[in-house]
């Protein structure tokens, strides 16, 4: 380890400060945030989260070396535990690719198979701006234990093994060149549980295999471990590699994971039932957030923060809901969506396939992207680049429709709000608003005229003109009874997938009462997706 002194004394500081009293000296003026969750529930949305709407999600690490998931569905950047928890499953992969198993072979030895050798930050920068994005997340650390970042708190990282080089940093540096937001994303919540016999309980035992691992190479025991537990050593130290990542990147962003201890073993957060060890980490979550919250207000920066899974992990109001491949059916408040173009987050070789099944169409991935806005959420849509640093050609591909679409109708994305509904099923339209513009989204080709009901009372007052985003050609409408009617002209230009029309009117459109703040109410009938990418029917 770099410095153990070093990582003694973020531990004890970052532990002091987030303990319930504590004051946050960042100046002598009083900071925003006084360390209650009433306090950060008036944190604001920063315009560049509230305009931007699309961001980039990245899963990178030693798992993406393995690229593999039994049934060749599902999260591949959970193989570190699945090869310990399903050795019948798992072992003859693992004999094919590298010869041997657990204890011979296990995840430590996975470490420095991760090299990056062809990765260029500057290109990912590049391709993440040219594509529409305004912001990216990337993998920090997994439940796997592994840093991405220059760390002094574990030797597991990146700067000491593996790649050789700061993974979090240097794309860091890449994404300010281009005047992209980041967020290093943060996962270690699950951690004890990872490689142990019971995987969400306060307390448990490592694997056999992880024990024999530990004992042969004794240094494993900081990767796998060294808590296999919710102890307050575990806490202080996962706090503690925040606060290093906080300090180190000052990130636009505290991307956590949802914490599923909060609803294991005896605990039920929401009833305020929780044993004394997780009631400690939920203080040291609390104190956490109130501290990046108020550096980057000492800093002068706009920051955000989520609150991720079904069960969320903080209160309502701390920040935007969020949940993988989450479809709102309603308007809520401020959420985001964290979904894929295939199965898995991590790399996953299978979906490089071109006949994979469950791999989104370009169009998919449009409708889907057009809908999340439409209800005022973000889409974070997820790659995951392969062990050597190179994106898979088909999710570039992927990417790069998404920038054409957008290129053409960025008006109706960037910087828009939700309208008084969000969709009209019948036509299969999506809305979105501009300041005084209404922007109809037709998500099936606009062949025949087509009437938007919930304009019905309008008159030709209203409409001051239409147009086609993508087409030079005019565009007919009228006001009717029912509504306003559109005929799309017969030339549809060089949008693909879906056809953004203008609507200039004579009044703002964007009606900000429409939005349901009953988080579980807005959740109802969204799709259920489990801790490990399974899809619940």
């Amino acid at each position: 380890m770099k410095s153990t002194r070093i990582g003694c004394l973020l531990v004890f500081l970052v532990g002091l400060s987030a303990c319930p009293g504590f004051v946050f000296a960042q100046s002598e003026s009083q900071p925003p945030y006084d360390g209650s969750w009433e306090s950060l529930q008036k944190m604001p949305i920063p315009a560049w989260f509230d305009d931007g709407k699309i961001g980039i999600f990245i899963h990178w690490g030693p798992y993406s070396v393995m690229g593999h998931r039994k049934n060749d569905r599902g999260y591949a950047e959970h193989l570190p535990k699945l090869l310990y928890s399903e050795p019948k499953s798992y072992n003859p992969f693992l004999r094919e690719r590298f010869g041997a198993t657990p204890p011979e072979f296990g995840y430590k030895d996975v470490v420095p198979l991760f090299r990056a050798e062809n990765w260029s930050p500057q290109e990912w920068a590049k391709l993440f701006r040219e594509v529409g994005a305004h912001y990216v997340v990337m993998t920090a650390e997994h439940h796997d234990g592994w840093a991405n970042w220059d760390s002094d708190l574990t030797p597991w990282n990146a700067v000491d093994k593996g790649p050789k080089r700061d993974l979090v940093g240097d794309l860091g540096l890449a994404l300010k060149e281009m005047g992209l937001k980041y967020a290093p994303s943060y996962h270690r919540e699950r951690h004890p549980g990872f490689f142990a016999k019971q995987l969400y309980a306060v307390n448990s035992e490592p694997r056999d295999m992880i024990v024999r691992e530990m004992e042969a190479v004794p240094e494993s025991r900081l990767l796998y471990g060294p808590e296999f537990n919710y102890s307050k050593a575990f806490v202080d130290d996962y706090v503690a590699r925040w606060q290093e990542i906080q300090t180190k990147y000052k990130p636009d962003f505290l991307w956590v994971d949802d914490i599923p201890i909060w609803t294991r073993d005896g605990n039920d957060i929401r009833k305020g039932k929780l044993r004394p060890e997780i009631q400690y980490f939920y203080d040291q979550c609390r104190g956490m957030i109130t501290d990046f919250m108020n550096d980057a207000a000492e800093d002068g920066r706009e920051v955000y923060v989520n609150n991720k899974g079904g069960n969320r992990n903080w209160p309502a109001g701390v920040g935007c809901l969020e949940k993988d491949n989450l479809k709102l059916k309603v308007v809520g408040t401020k959420w985001q969506s964290c979904t894929t173009f295939g199965s898995s987050f991590g790399y996953l070789a299978a979906e490089e396939s071109p006949d994979y099944k469950w791999k989104k169409s370009d169009a998919e991935v449009i409708h889907e992207l057009v809908e999340v806005v439409s209800r005022n959420g973000n889409f974070l849509i997820n790659i995951g680049p392969r062990a050597d640093g190179t994106i898979p050609e088909w999710q570039v591909e992927k990417l790069r429709a998404m920038g054409r679409w957008l290129k053409i109708n960025a008006d109706a994305i960037d910087g828009s709000r939700y309208w008084k509904t969000s969709e009209q099923t019948n036509e299969h339209l999506a809305f979105t608003t501009n300041g005084n513009t209404l922007f109809a989204i037709k998500m099936s080709i606009p062949s025949e005229p087509f009437v938007i009901e919930a304009t019905k009372g309008w008159t030709p007052k209203n409409v001051h003109s239409v147009r086609l985003l993508g087409s030079g050609a005019s565009v007919n409408w009228r006001v009717t009874d029912a509504g306003l009617e559109i005929d799309p002209p017969k030339d549809l230009g060089t949008s693909e997938h879906a056809w953004a029309f203008a609507i200039k009117t004579d009044q703002p459109q964007h009606h900000p009462n429409v939005i349901e703040t009953d988080e579980d109410k807005a959740l109802q009938g969204t799709r259920a997706v489990d801790l490990e990418g399974r899809v619940r029917d």
